[in-house]
């Protein structure tokens, strides 16, 4: 669009013309300049959102808010400009947690029969429940909220599978409970397994289902889980015994992170595992998870249609173990922890950014699309969303002298729900 530089050099240009084109070109040029000021600066200090965002989409954006606050007679000096969510314009990572009473969780742990007691943070007696209410709000988007119905939807006649580790299962189970209770009892079941578990929607002809591979390759450790991390061998060039059961599949969700962060370096098999432990070697973590997630991608790579199947990857997410990441030199991890990190881009030691740089460097040259659910920043922030003492450990709830040792027992790994990883499917649903 040429603008103006001044009404001026608009009538030279416009001699002649009828008076109704004179008085048309300056209004608009006008309305231009009080527009462009009224843009948000955060708008015009982010440039790589400001760069792709379309200024067409922004305008109607701001008309339409400005058109509805004036049809409700509100005088409101900071108007929301922000524009509806694109997967492919809005930086979701950007942004801020925002308290909200009225927000009501669509489930909870007394009322979804599905969520594991690990997860289940009131019903093991965590007393407060302000961590249930935050908003992720992007700067440039708006974020719409997770609508049960849309989501059914979206699923018909499909198969959405989850795959991972134990924090996979739990975004696993975030969605199921946030869809079930719009589901009659006898148009519903769910069939737990050891490694596949599988809720159906009956009415919809969808499931939503969670495969256990915590490396997403093999290992010695998949299913007879090994204490010992010194005692795991993994199987970096293979992921076959695995990948059978995500055959056929319309929507897969991947990820893989915490079980590789055990030590600096990770004991790795190339082969069978039929002699043993002759034969591995050590290796550094992340090169490891380099050649671990090759092997991944060259199984997406040639076995997925795209034009059949999408393919997401849920980023790492991050353990809040050190108190002194976000400035308590006396605290326990993240025990009685109950407001979000306020501090803007704050990153703990509990995500480690060379692993993050495999998975884009990685999904960059594949040829199958990857589209990431980008939940490590935004996460990084919750140090309040986590089980701490309110869960269980080897299969029983903690005693009360458990929890009085939090230094030794509290789990910052894992989140409450419902919690932070609704918002994570929140992403997901957004995107699909």
């Amino acid at each position: 669009m040429s603008i103006p530089t001044s009404p001026g050099a608009t009538m030279k240009q416009s001699r002649g013309k009828l008076l109704p084109s004179i008085i048309t070109v300056a209004l608009c040029s006008i309305a231009f300049v009080l527009l462009f000021y009224t843009e948000r600066i955060t708008l015009l200090s982010s440039t790589s959102i400001f760069n792709r965002t379309s200024c067409s989409r922004r305008n109607v954006a701001l008309k339409s808010r400005h058109k509805a606050a004036e049809d409700d007679n509100i005088y409101n000096t900071e108007l929301d400009d922000r524009f509806d969510f694109d997967p492919e314009e809005c930086n979701v990572v950007n942004g801020k947690w925002v308290f909200n009473s009225s927000i009501k969780p669509l489930y909870s742990d007394t009322t979804c029969p599905y969520l594991d007691r690990q997860v289940s943070c009131v019903k093991n007696g965590r007393p407060d429940s302000d961590y249930r209410h935050w908003e992720w709000q992007p700067e440039d988007c708006t974020l719409p909220r997770f609508n049960p119905e849309v989501a059914l939807k979206k699923l018909r006649n499909k198969r959405l599978l989850f795959v991972g580790d134990s924090l996979q299962r739990g975004q696993w189970q975030s969605f199921v409970c946030m869809v079930e209770s719009i589901i009659p009892q006898d148009n519903k079941s769910m069939k737990r397994g050891r490694s596949h578990s599988v809720f159906k929607a009956k009415e919809y002809n969808a499931t939503i289902e969670f495969y256990w591979a915590p490396f997403l390759i093999e290992s010695n450790t998949d299913l007879h889980i090994i204490g010992d991390p010194k005692k795991r061998i993994l199987k970096v060039d293979s992921v076959a015994k695995h990948a059978q059961h995500w055959l056929g599949v319309d929507i897969l969700v991947f990820n893989t992170y915490v079980w590789w962060m055990s030590g600096l370096r990770l004991k790795t098999l190339w082969g069978s595992f039929s002699n043993g432990q002759e034969g591995f070697e050590e290796l550094d973590t992340p090169v490891a998870y380099k050649i671990g997630l090759k092997t991944w991608a060259n199984w997406v790579d040639s076995n997925i249609n795209p034009n059949k199947t999408r393919v997401f990857f849920t980023t790492m997410s991050p353990t809040h173990t050190k108190s002194i990441d976000w400035g308590k030199k006396n605290g326990t991890k993240c025990y009685n922890e109950t407001m979000p990190v306020m501090k803007k881009k704050h990153w703990g030691s509990g995500s480690d950014k060379r692993m993050m740089s495999v998975v884009a460097d990685i999904a960059e040259k594949m040829k199958v699309p990857v589209t990431f659910i980008n939940i490590t920043q935004i996460s990084e922030y919750r140090i309040d969303g986590h089980a701490s003492v309110y869960t269980e450990t080897g299969g029983k709830l903690l005693t009360e002298e458990q929890k009085a040792d939090p230094l030794h027992y509290a789990d910052c790994i894992h989140w409450c729900l419902p919690g932070v990883p609704d918002t994570w499917n929140q992403i997901l649903l957004a995107s699909l």
